[in-house]
Parts: structure tokens; C-alpha cells; sequence
């Protein structure tokens, strides 16, 4: 997780929110183009299946598969990402509330703006069948 994160700031790449699960990962970044995308997550795929690999003693595995990216367009449809980023440990069962998850920006969000503001975009912004069929 750290080192994915700071990779990313390394290649100057600013992260709005993320949680890392047991088999996947979502991020937020903010990107001058989307066709840095690609490069930026191949770099940070590439530095950490060396480390995972090296520690496992199981060179040349493979240990990212796939990624996929999305555009954001509008305040909505980023609250919304936002607010979806954060239950996703809810959503696969790992955890009962948002916070119990220990690898999530949820509470770096709720440590800056408050629990009441993140009540209010959770209510403002909801999720319903945010991702769908493309995130699992």
C-alpha cells in the first residue's frame, strides 16, 4: 500500500482517496492527462511485484493483472467515486462500517473534514450501483 502511494507521489501524481483490499485496490489520482495513467500504475505494479516477490522468494510471478480507469466528469460522479472507494470493505464483507477498514483514506478524510461532513456527502452523493459489474 505505501509503496503504491509513494510511487505515485514520486511521479508527482496526487491521490485523493484509496483503500487497498485483500486482492484489488481503488485510487483517486489526479492526472494533467489520462494517458499518464497507464505508465504511472505499470511503475508502481512493477516496483511492488518486485518487493512482493522478492520477499516471497518467488521471482518473475506475476501479481497485478489488470487495471481499469475512469474518467471523472462532474462534483457528482467524483463525491460519488470518493464515497464508493470508501465502502468498498463494506461492499465485499471484509468490514461492518467504513472505519473498521485500516488501509483506507476514510480516515484521513474524517480527521480533515469531520465525521458530520462525510455523513453529509455520504447523503449528498450516494452510491447506489456505483461500479457495478466492473470492479470484482
Amino acid at each position: 500500500m505505501k509503496e503504491i502511494l509513494d510511487g505515485f507521489a514520486r511521479d508527482y501524481l496526487e491521490y485523493h482517496a484509496w483503500v487497498f483490499l485483500p486482492n484489488h485496490y481503488h485510487i483517486v489520482l489526479d492526472v494533467p492527462d489520462i494517458s499518464v495513467v497507464s505508465e504511472a500504475i505499470r511503475k508502481a505494479h512493477s516496483r511492488t511485484a518486485t518487493k512482493v516477490n522478492y520477499i516471497q522468494e518467488k521471482k518473475g510471478r506475476k501479481v497485478w493483472y489488470r487495471f481499469n480507469d475512469r474518467l471523472i466528469r462532474t462534483e457528482r460522479h467524483y463525491w460519488a467515486t470518493i464515497n464508493y472507494i470508501h465502502y468498498n470493505p463494506i461492499k465485499h464483507e471484509l468490514v461492518e462500517k467504513m472505519s473498521d477498514w485500516p488501509w483506507s483514506s476514510v480516515h484521513e478524510y474524517s480527521n480533515n473534514v469531520g465525521r458530520e461532513k462525510l455523513d453529509s456527502i455520504w447523503k449528498e452523493y450516494p452510491i447506489k450501483d456505483y461500479g457495478k459489474g466492473w470492479d470484482w
